[in-house]
């Protein structure tokens, strides 16, 4: 395995472990404080969710593209931009650093460090709204890229905090980040009944969003398949 590789991977289960560490503890934190007022522990998690994915990736995307996100390194991948021999690397670190994420926010709270949710969030709605999150957050993605890769990650801690409220399931959009849920019985949870219908949600809404905006921009010569940021090599 390359430094480079190495480098790549890690750089995406660290990024993808803060990423859960704040999405859980927030959660957490927001539903301490507020009283019970369910909205104002929303608005906790939103603004927090989407305040440190712009610096995640800012902080992450010079060494691995900043994905955190299965569903962004497939669809980057199927576009050019990251190598294929990266992608079983990244998911892995992905996934395994989103428990990591998810235990570091029980940890900090004095909870146990992994606990099956009960939150249910099945249903069409549900469903559907798990595509619509996940097509549109690829869809910023990638059209945001065209613009400069440094509206990047505003655009997208921007989508994401607009569809925690748009949406019905909160916008999970994240097949790494809804496997993780699933273990955390707190305000962000997800019963892991659940997660299959998400992560097949979300894949599908990838690749819609992929065929759709590979029509609408089609890449550029100079750079074809830019997502986050061109992979190290």
């Amino acid at each position: 395995m390359s430094a480079s590789l190495l480098r790549g991977a890690v750089g995406e289960g660290t990024g993808t472990a803060l990423l859960l560490a704040t999405v859980v503890g927030s959660g957490i934190m927001g539903e301490q404080l507020a009283g019970g007022n369910a909205a104002l522990a929303l608005l906790a998690n939103t603004l927090a969710t989407g305040a440190v994915l712009v610096a995640l990736i800012l902080t992450f995307a010079p060494v691995s593209g900043a994905h955190f996100n299965p569903a962004v390194t497939l669809a980057d991948a199927c576009i050019g931009g990251t190598p294929w021999r990266r992608v079983p690397l990244y998911i892995t670190f992905q996934t395994a650093g989103a428990f990591v994420g998810v235990g570091l926010a029980h940890a900090m709270f004095g909870l146990p460090l992994f606990s099956a949710s009960g939150h249910p969030r099945a249903g069409f709605s549900q469903v559907l709204s798990e595509f619509v999150a996940t097509f549109g957050l690829l869809a910023v993605v990638r059209g945001s890229s065209r613009s400069g890769r440094t509206s990047v990650p505003f655009a997208v801690g921007a989508y994401i905090a607009a569809a925690y409220w748009f949406t019905a399931s909160t916008s999970f959009a994240n097949p790494a980040v809804t496997l993780a849920r699933a273990a955390t019985d707190t305000f962000s949870g997800i019963r892991p009944v659940d997660v299959p219908w998400f992560i097949a949600a979300q894949l599908l809404g990838a690749a819609a969003s992929t065929a759709l905006l590979g029509w609408l921009l089609p890449a550029r010569p100079a750079a074809a398949g830019e997502i986050l940021s061109r992979q190290a090599t």
